[in-house]
Formats: C-alpha cells, sequence, structure tokens
C-alpha cells in the first residue's frame, strides 16, 4: 500500500548558467522580455547542474523525502538519461517499478539557460513524456491512498480514467493541472474536478478557466468553490497564496528569502502541500510547508535539489497565515 502515486512529466534537465546572456524587453516576447546571446558566437558556460526535473517526478521527490511511501508514474526512453532519472528518483525512496520505458523516442529534456539575476529561459524537448499509453498503467495493481495527477500534457483519457479509477477505489485524488489540461476547458473538465481534495493552479490560470477577470479575486474564488468542493490553492507568485476550504480563506505571503533560480518552485509548494495536509489535516501549517518547501527549492539550482527531508522545514517556516 503506497501513501501517494504520483503521475506526471518526468525529465532529465541541464542548467547553464552565464553571464554572457542578455536579457532585453520588446513587444515580440509573450513575457515582454527575452533573453539573448550574440549568434554565431561562443559562450562560456560558468555553471553547469545536471538534475532531474518535471512536475510529477519534482512532487515524488517531496513525497519520498518526506518519508511517505510513494510511486511516481512516467514515462522514459531506454536511453542514458532515463536510466539517470530513474536512479535520481530511486535514491530518495520512490518506486519506479511502473514506469514506461519506450525505445522509440529519447527521454524528455530540457536546458535551462539561468542569468545571474535568477531568471531562466526553458528548452523543453518531451520525446516518450508525450507517449504515455494509458493502457499500460496497471491500475488493477496499484493500492495507495492518495493519487496526485500532475500535468498529462492534455491526454484526456489518461485523467478520465485516473479519476473514474480513484474515485471507484476511495482514493483521495489531488491535481497541479497543466495549461494542455486546462485548455480542454470548464465544461470538460468540471465532472473531473469536483472529485478533487486537493487543486493547486496560479491566478492566470483560474481565471482563464473561470472566465473572470484576472484581478478579481473575491469574484474567482466564489467560482471555484461552487465548482471544486475540495480545497482549492491559488498561488500568486511574488504576492503568495491563497487557499479556500468552502468556508474560510487562508493567506500567506512569500518570506524573504535567497533566490538562485526559480525551477521547480511551483512543483515543490503543491506537493509540500499536499504532504502536510495528508499528515495533519491542517491548512495553515500545509500553507506553511509549501512555502518553506518552495523557498528552499529556489534557493539552489534546478527542482531537486532543494526539496526538503523529513522533519526539515529549513528557515522559512514561519510565514504568517492569515485566515479570514
Amino acid at each position: 500500500m503506497y501513501d501517494i502515486v504520483s503521475i506526471g512529466s518526468s525529465t532529465r534537465d541541464v542548467l547553464l548558467k552565464s553571464e554572457g546572456y542578455e536579457v532585453i524587453k520588446g513587444s515580440i516576447f509573450s513575457t515582454r522580455q527575452g533573453q539573448c546571446f550574440p549568434l554565431g558566437s561562443k559562450v562560456e558556460i560558468k555553471k553547469i547542474v545536471f538534475t532531474g526535473g518535471g512536475g510529477g517526478a519534482n512532487a515524488a521527490v517531496t513525497f519520498g523525502r518526506q518519508g511517505l511511501k510513494t510511486a511516481c508514474i512516467g514515462a522514459v526512453g531506454q536511453d542514458f538519461n532515463g536510466k539517470e532519472l530513474l536512479e535520481l528518483l530511486e535514491r530518495d525512496g520512490v518506486d519506479t517499478k511502473y514506469f514506461q520505458k519506450h525505445n522509440d523516442d529519447l527521454t524528455a529534456y530540457s536546458v535551462i539557460l539561468v542569468t545571474d539575476e535568477g531568471e531562466r529561459t526553458i528548452l523543453s524537448y518531451k520525446g516518450e513524456g508525450q507517449h504515455f499509453d494509458v493502457a499500460k498503467i496497471p491500475f488493477d495493481e496499484l493500492e495507495t491512498k492518495w493519487l496526485y495527477l500532475d500535468s498529462l500534457g492534455g491526454h484526456f483519457e489518461l485523467l478520465e480514467k485516473a479519476v473514474t479509477w480513484a474515485t471507484t477505489k476511495g482514493v483521495k485524488l489531488a491535481t497541479t493541472p497543466g495549461g494542455k489540461e486546462l485548455a480542454h476547458g470548464l465544461e470538460k473538465l468540471r465532472p473531473f474536478l469536483k472529485q478533487f481534495a486537493i487543486v493547486v493552479m496560479n491566478q492566470e490560470e483560474a481565471a482563464g478557466l473561470s472566465g473572470i477577470p484576472y484581478e478579481k479575486e473575491a469574484e474567482i474564488f466564489k467560482f471555484m468553490d461552487e465548482v471544486i468542493p475540495g480545497i482549492f490553492v491559488m498561488t500568486k507568485g511574488p504576492e503568495g497564496v491563497v487557499v479556500s476550504d468552502g468556508t474560510h480563506r487562508y493567506r500567506a505571503g512569500v518570506p524573504d528569502s535567497p533566490i538562485v533560480e526559480r525551477t521547480g518552485a511551483g512543483d515543490a509548494f503543491s506537493s509540500g502541500f499536499i504532504t502536510e495536509y495528508m499528515r495533519s489535516g491542517d491548512i495553515s501549517k500545509a500553507i506553511q510547508f509549501a512555502t518553506a518547501n518552495a523557498s528552499s527549492v529556489v534557493a539552489e539550482y534546478g527542482g531537486m535539489a532543494g526539496i526538503l527531508r523529513k522533519d526539515d522545514w529549513g528557515p522559512w517556516s514561519l510565514v504568517e497565515v492569515s485566515v479570514e
């Protein structure tokens, strides 16, 4: 019997830090800023870090390091990077026996270009991650108390089967849906969202799904409380987080912690919240541990190095939580 099973993306990551990346502003970029370097020249790399990544794998490492009996399900290639990724997970106590190993493509790979200021651009190759075969996930063999669904690459059949299986078996559900899941739209997702005990989104995603303007936070929560009977967690970037259990809203800011780079911060927050809520059922403590986990992750390179271990809440766990 597992405490939790994580399903989602799993990647091999390399982080490259350089003083040669120039950040420029321009309307041609979706974020209004671009990370640039001279074409046709060599750019010196000051630091290189190889690690694992992907939302499903990052979350599984949090669960594993916190002492939960954990399995992770993803897809990798039968290559060196796939082997390394599985070994990274296993070192943190994550069972990888349900991973799908394919030989028709390479393991998903991300090249993360990090500036001196900690900003980054991610060059993402989806590889085997986009070849998840739902028919090969042995749901009938799984015994778990919780099931966590990260981004599934928009694989609606997988979402449908996972939620149906969990609700039939009495398994509690938590999710941080990816952009491709949210792109299915509210009406298609509504029957599934009502089955989740915990749903985590950022404010932009919640506004897009609800159709309510970004700045109208109260209206977004009123709407989402009707759609999600469980706990709705809305992250607000540098403004912190607001959580609703349908009766009260819990609000916390972001601690003043050092930032090396932000890869994996969202995964660390989501999985940290779920971990502590599983343990204590206390939303305020869950917010505090989630914040501590995310703050520790951004103080290291990559999405896994800073993930906290059992009984370690780091120096950022005393964030104040207000209840409305």
